[in-house]
């Protein structure tokens, strides 16, 4: 399992733009499909994006697609930059990593987790 970090959270206005950012603590993400998930008080954790490990596919959420866009630094670090947000974006969010490699959708698939960085939207 990889250690991982998330950072860039914040609270903004809606409409604004946040960029979040994912770094392995002491490792590196190379060989990883890596996801972003997030959780918003009294719901359930929901899949927001995945890339996988050559950054080669992309996957969305149908709620951020055209809004969001999830990307990787080779082994470094993996982003999501997020644009015109809605006050329903607000919610804990996680970057997690898949051994597998492929970009996941599913929660399950993935072996380790980050921490979270909040995120809230303001109307």
């Amino acid at each position: 399992q990889v250690q991982l970090v998330e950072s860039g959270g914040g609270l903004v206005q809606a409409g604004d733009s946040l960029r979040l950012a994912c770094v392995a603590s002491g490792g590196t993400l190379a060989g990883y499909g890596m996801g972003w998930f997030r959780q918003a008080p009294g719901k359930e954790r929901e899949f927001v994006a995945a890339i996988s490990w050559r950054g080669d596919r992309t996957y969305y959420a149908d709620s951020v697609k055209e809004r969001f866009t999830i990307s990787r630094d080779n082994s470094k670090a993996m982003y999501l930059q997020m644009y015109t947000l809605k006050p329903e974006d607000t919610a804990l969010y996680f970057c997690a990593a898949d051994m597998l490699g492929g970009g996941e959708q599913q929660a399950a698939e993935y072996e380790s987790w980050g921490q979270g960085t909040q995120v809230t939207v303001s109307s």
